[in-house]
Order: C-alpha cells, then structure tokens, then sequence
C-alpha cells in the first residue's frame, strides 16, 4: 500500500468512545472515515441513527449484488466464462464446468487465483498433478499451462492479477505463520496420475490468452510432459479450512487483518469461522465505515452469513467506493450481544484500488432490490 506523510491531526469533539469499535457512548452508531481502506489514518463519528438509514439511493453508486448460481451455461474454457468484474489490474469470472476441460489454458495476462466454489478432481499443470476439491485456492504463475478434470460440475470463482502478481500479505509482528504457515501450500506432484494423462494420444490444443485474445496452438502430443522440476516458483493449493483467522476477543478487527493475497492494486481476503468478541463494549458486527478508497467485493462460498440478509451461497455483493456501508438491520440489533459463540461463514473478499466495472452477464442476474435491504425498517 501506499506510504505517505499523512496531515498529522489529532483532534475530539462530543461524546465519544476513546477506542475505536469498542464502548460506543450510549444510543449511538459509529462510522468509520479511512485512508487506502484500513491501512491508513481514520476518523470516527458517532451518529444517533444507522448511517445507511435512507429512504430512497438513486444512481451508480448504488450498492449490488448478483447471483451467479443463476449463471448456468457451463464453458469449457476459462476464457470464455463469464465475466463479473473487472478493471485494468483484476479480472473477475464466475465458471461453471460440466466436465474436464477439452484443452489447455494458459494466462499470459498475469497470475491466476482460482477458488474452487462445488466440485473436485485434478488440476494437470507444467508442474504435474494437484488434487482440488471445494473451498480450495489454485494459485497458477503466468504462463503455466493448465487443464482441470473435475469428477463432475464444478463452479470456479477466476481472480487475474493483471499484467502482475500474488504475493502475500507482510504478517508483520504475527510472525510468518500466522493465518497460514507456508508449509499448508501444497505444490503438484509428478505420480502416476500425471503420467497417465501425459501418456493420453492425440491433439492437445493450448488456448492461451493475452490482452483479452485468445490465441490457440495444437501440439501432436501432450504438452504438459514434464519429467522433473525444482525452484521456488510453482501452482500452490490453499484450502479455507487451513486458515486460522486472527481475532481479538475485545476488539472487532478490520477485514484487511484477513488478507489471504496481495496484488499491486487490489487484495483477496479470506472470511472463515472465528469466535465473536466476547468483551461486552465491543462491536460484535462489522462497523459502519466509509468505503472512499477502494471497491469492495465479497462472495459468499458457505454457511451463514451474519452481517447480510437474503444472501446465500453462490451470490456476490459489490459496494462500489463512496458507498457508507456496514450491518444490515437484521444483524444491527445483535450489535453488542450475539446469539451464537462463533460465525459460520466462509467467503473470498476482493478489495480493488481502482473502480470495477460491472460485466454484461452479472447484470443479468442482479438483485436490483439489494440497494433496499440496507434501509432501516419502519
């Protein structure tokens, strides 16, 4: 993110708590003003209403929010999937597959995350074999070639680090194996599996895209035929039930404490079951903030999602920046005091520097309501 000498203020007014999200003065709800989302200076203001408590919200700054369990055509190629969002740095795809892919991909545009929504098999990359099964990430380098064989339908949630990388995120003092250790990264591994598939005869078609084309190349033989590899660059595979998020029992942590990757202009973040805050000043919702520096995306992969109402799993929320969002009403009432010990939510958070743009297909299928689900009922 970017560093910066900020404007050193530091200033209160009114009735106030001293620690942010945590001992609101009484009757009041507080919104939070950030820089370069939760990564630079804030500000806090105490509100005695909800600050999403309109009555009407007209024009493009309208929150969304897209089923893409109604996207049913399945594409044998990533390529020709559907595309949901998108800028110059990040190409978001919702891809359904019926079966194996027919031939191979390969991105030539920038690194590709994959997050394995339904389904299982293998993943056959330059690499050799690496099973996937639901709530898997697929890290792929540029330029690899790759095929999935899923042993049925499978629906892929495809994230491209645009003419870049992953990397990730500096844990700073949590130390090196904190969210993840480095050693739940599984690499593909050359066996049996990937040398039956290397040994299958006939045509093998590469379909390799590059600034948004796809260019094809037919080889006479299996192209993936690798005998042997080392190096510090490989596909990795990541599950959700391998993250243990960071929490603090008195304090209600930003969603960037969950970044999972990094990119240059946008972040993946990880949403997975975790304790609620048991101190009772504490927030026990995510707080009201102001969303001014980037774009924010959330898909809903399982479970029971606490802080949204009428969103289910396979469904995507976009607020796009300038929108002040936080808890729907539902959930507000459980502000201090939750029902339930823990959430049980899992669900893969975009967060975009630069203004996404809606793809043709995820208007076909959005909830034009959603913008009302946010209004304070009565």
């Amino acid at each position: 993110m970017a560093t910066r000498n900020w404007i050193p203020v530091r200033g209160a007014q009114g009735r106030r708590s001293r620690q942010a999200h945590a001992d609101l003065p009484e009757g009041t709800f507080e919104r939070e003003i950030s820089k370069e989302g939760f990564f630079g200076p804030a500000a806090f203001i105490y509100h005695p209403r909800p600050p999403t408590g309109w009555t009407s919200f007209e024009g493009p700054l309208r929150p969304r929010a897209f089923d893409l369990n109604r996207l049913n055509e399945p594409a044998a190629s990533p390529w020709t999937a559907p595309v949901v969002l998108h800028n110059a740095s990040t190409e978001i795809r919702f891809w359904k597959l019926a079966g194996a892919m027919p031939n191979l991909a390969r991105n030539a545009d920038g690194d590709q995350l994959l997050f394995v929504h339904q389904g299982r098999g293998d993943l056959f990359c330059d690499y050799g074999r690496l099973p996937f099964e639901a709530g898997d990430y697929l890290y792929l380098p540029r330029g690899t070639m790759w095929r999935l064989r899923p042993d049925g339908p499978a629906a892929l949630l495809t994230i491209q680090a645009t003419n870049t990388h992953f990397g990730l995120p500096d844990k700073g003092l949590l130390g090196g194996h904190a969210l993840f250790d480095p050693a739940m990264l599984e690499t593909p591994v050359i066996d049996e599996g990937f040398q039956a598939h290397q040994a299958e005869p006939g045509d093998f078609r590469v379909e390799i895209k590059k600034r948004g084309q796809v260019s094809v190349v037919t080889y006479p033989y299996n192209p993936l035929d690798a005998v042997g590899w080392h190096g510090e660059l490989a596909p990795v595979r990541l599950n959700v039930r391998d993250i243990r998020p960071v929490m603090s029992h008195r304090y209600h942590l930003p969603p960037s404490v969950h970044s999972t990757f990094v990119s240059d202009r946008f972040v993946v973040c990880t949403f997975t079951p975790r304790p609620f805050e048991t101190d009772p000043g504490a927030l026990k919702v995510p707080f009201f903030h102001n969303n001014d520096d980037y774009d924010e995306v959330l898909f809903y992969h399982a479970g029971d999602f606490f802080s949204r109402d009428h969103i289910e799993a396979g469904m995507m929320t976009f607020h796009p920046s300038g929108f002040t969002h936080g808890p729907h009403p539902k959930a507000l009432k459980n502000m201090l005091s939750q029902p339930k010990p823990a959430t049980d939510e899992y669900a893969v958070m975009i967060d975009a520097r630069d203004p996404l743009d809606v793809g043709e297909a995820a208007s076909t299928v959005e909830n034009p309501d959603y913008v009302n689900s946010w209004r304070s009922p009565g």
